[in-house]
């Protein structure tokens, strides 16, 4: 099951004389990744696959990889992302035997993954479920070390792919373990010879590593002098009185002083601390209508150091038109024309993605213009494939393609079961053929599809709501109340200590923002802003003061899709 395979040594040690803890050329790592059935050990996914490479001083030592039989169905949704079907792991040992030969392989050993978090968690909660102790295993995650290292000029972002190529990696992730391992040593060294030019030679200073402070870091400590030590908005200014970057803290002079120290490890922060002059802060009663002001302000500014929610406004919506024979459209805007929208999607591909998968289970037509209530024209090309019901040529009655119309209706609004079966059997035929990539086609859209319409389902739950007024008592006993108006924070407080909260609700109603309600699912702000709301409300211990209107999801919607699939972006 392993094996030692020899190769060059590629990390060349710079040591110093008074360097002290272990030298990173001494330590042997065993860098692991694991493929699984889903996103969630606790949750009920298993583990499928382990790989592992023992490394030491850059010298391979051995190899450790096994399938793991999960005991149940590999959906196919994760089938076709990493190649691994059910038929290739019914002979494979199952996580009772193929666990204890991985922890025997990486005893004494510290353990090195790409996201350790999710790799380490997935092996300690199955070593727990055998109640069998965990080693005192140390952990280097390559992501978050990258995040430290890593800016936007070298790579656009920190995934594995990513860093594999801009570390000239000799294997290719896959979605497989072992060559998910063997691509993550090579990341591994690169970030170390990265790090060894700036003076990171041991394992502790590896663990420990941040940003060097610059001196003009430090000599700017006085700009949060007089910054409220409370929740709040602070925006970072240049000599022009330019919007840098905009942040948010529960306590702002004391998260503005951070950004002087070593605890900042941010290499663009610290390029952005360099141009700043100014910080302006802007006070908020609660964390949440800082939230939502930081969203609105960067929307506003679109500073350049904030990689978020610069362009809110560029958003497509999939329609579903009211006409005569309705069809399927990509937009820009929701107007008020009583059609059905699935959306907001932060890309026009994703959209595109999305409509595919609408078109393959709903075979409504795809031209682009009016159809009269009773046309007379030749057939397209989709007609002769049997992907369109054909009402230019008479082919389809109009009350036969209204009941078309209305499942698809359905489908967007309600219930996306449909949609999600004939894709997942499509996948599940295409994976059995081993046709990977075709199946990966299909999955990219359902993924778009299903999180689109749970999307959808949960904005427009709120945004129908006129008014909700929600409050939470916190932990320093006080109670903060919002008021939300048709998916928009209207207003924010905090009831005194020992005030009435009823006047106070009622006062803080009446001084509440005015908003006036938006078409189709679009809230009143921005989805962002509105999806901010739903996770405050969802949280643990809120209390609903008032409700005007019905929120309410179906219970049959597509969330419950999320939960039962893993349709998550990879990791």
């Amino acid at each position: 099951m392993s094996q030692a395979v020899q190769h060059p040594s590629r990390w060349e040690s710079q040591r110093s004389f008074d360097e002290l803890g272990r030298p990173l050329r001494d330590v042997t790592f065993t860098v692991v990744d694991l493929e699984t059935t889903g996103a969630s050990a606790a949750g009920g996914s298993m583990i499928t696959e382990i790989g592992a490479v023992k490394v030491r001083g850059g010298e391979v030592l051995g190899e450790f990889q096994t399938l793991v039989n999960p005991e149940t169905q590999i959906p196919a949704f994760i089938a076709v992302l990493t190649g691994i079907t059910n038929s290739m792991v019914v002979d494979s040992p199952p996580i009772e035997s193929a666990l204890p030969s991985f922890l025997e392989f990486a005893a004494g050993t510290v353990l090195v993954a790409h996201n350790a978090p999710f790799d380490v968690g997935f092996l300690r909660h199955f070593s727990e479920a055998q109640s069998r102790p965990w080693p005192a295993f140390e952990v280097v995650d390559t992501a978050k070390l990258a995040r430290r290292v890593i800016t936007r000029d070298d790579a656009p972002n920190c995934k594995l792919s990513s860093l594999a190529r801009l570390f000239g990696a000799t294997t290719t992730p896959n979605h497989r373990a072992l060559s998910d391992a063997r691509a993550t040593v090579d990341v591994l060294y690169g970030l170390m010879e990265r790090l060894g030019t700036q003076g990171v030679h041991t394992l502790e200073e590896l663990q420990t590593y941040s940003s060097r402070v610059s001196a003009t870091q430090r000599r700017k400590r006085h700009l949060a002098d007089g910054l409220p030590h409370s929740p709040g908005v602070y925006l970072f200014k240049d000599d022009s009185a330019r919007v840098l970057y905009i942040g948010t803290s529960r306590d702002v002079r004391t998260r503005v002083r951070s950004y002087f120290t070593a605890s900042e490890t941010r290499s663009r922060m610290g390029e952005m601390v360099r141009l700043a002059s100014t910080v302006q802060a802007i006070e908020c009663a609660t964390p949440l209508e800082a939230e939502v002001r930081e969203l609105r302000l960067i929307a506003e500014h679109k500073p350049s150091y904030n990689r978020r929610s610069r362009f809110p406004e560029k958003v497509t919506f999939v329609k579903l038109t009211r006409e005569a024979w309705p069809r399927l459209s990509l937009v820009k805007k929701v107007l008020d024309d009583d059609a059905d929208y699935l959306g907001p999607f932060g890309s026009r591909s994703m959209a595109e993605k999305c409509l595919a998968a609408l078109h393959e289970t709903f075979p409504i037509r795809q031209c682009t213009d009016r159809l009269a209530l009773s046309p007379s024209r030749s057939a397209c090309v989709l007609a002769e494939l049997g992907r369109c019901l054909s009402p230019c040529d008479g082919s389809v009655d109009h009350d036969s393609y209204a009941a078309v119309v209305r499942q698809l209706r359905d489908t967007l609004l309600r219930q996306p079961d449909q949609v999600v079966e004939l894709v997942n059997q499509r996948m599940a035929a295409l994976a059995a053929d081993e046709r990977f990539e075709e199946a990966g086609v299909h999955r990219d859209r359902l993924a778009s599809f299903v999180r689109a319409a749970a999307r959808t389902q949960r904005l427009t739950s709120l945004t129908r709501c006129p008014e909700v007024v929600a409050g939470r008592r916190e932990e320093d006993g006080r109670w903060v109340v919002h008021v939300m108006r048709y998916g928009r924070l209207a207003a924010a407080g905090v009831i005194p200590p020992g005030g009435d909260a009823l006047a106070f609700v009622a006062s803080l109603k009446e001084s509440a923002e005015t908003v006036l309600p938006s078409h189709g699912p679009l809230p009143a702000a921005t989805a962002e802003e509105t999806e901010r709301l739903l996770r405050w409300l969802e949280s643990p211990t809120i209390r609903l003061i008032e409700v005007d209107g019905e929120w309410t999801c179906p219970v049959d919607g597509a969330a419950r899709q999320l939960t039962r699939n893993d349709y998550e972006p990879s990791r």
